[in-house]
């Protein structure tokens, strides 16, 4: 008789647990002998504490420092070794540029012969779809490298 009582009980707890914080978990016993748990030690007698939850610690990040200009012992570099810097930049990407473009029309070239001709082993269609598709993903491969070449040379001073 008693367990059909706790049940009840027990399943309105579980299903407020998620509902509603308690900082402390009270076991208690009634005069007729009714188990209740409950997080409010009411007029109840007999009530044990089953769990008690303790606060979290708190911690505050440190404060971040300002970073501003470089400090006064910061190396500088002359005009001139920069210039001459920028200058090799520039020509790394043009040959970049260059070499990328070369890719991009042989992969270009590569996507037409493939699109046209089908392999003896491609008797599957699959086969022949799965080709092309990397012919075409290298193209496009290819085409995103120039691209970002192209913006980077943008961005040189």
């Amino acid at each position: 008789m008693m367990a059909r009582h706790i049940f009840p009980l027990l399943l309105a707890l579980l299903l407020r647990g998620g509902l509603a914080h308690a900082d402390t978990l009270y076991k208690c016993i009634d005069d007729s002998g009714v188990v209740l748990y409950t997080n409010q030690k009411g007029g109840g007698k007999n009530c044990k504490v089953l769990s008690r939850d303790l606060p979290v610690s708190t911690y505050a990040a440190p404060k971040q420092e300002q970073r501003g200009a470089a400090p006064g012992d910061f190396p500088r570099v002359n005009e001139d070794t920069q210039k001459g810097r920028d200058a090799d930049r520039r020509k790394i990407l043009e040959q970049e540029l260059a070499t990328e473009q070369q890719n991009l029309e042989q992969a270009r070239k590569d996507l037409a012969e493939g699109e046209g001709i089908r392999l003896g082993n491609e008797r599957n269609y699959q086969k022949y779809l799965d080709r092309v598709q990397g012919l075409k993903d290298s193209v496009a491969l290819h085409e995103r490298n120039v691209e970002a070449l192209k913006r980077e040379m943008a961005n040189l001073k």
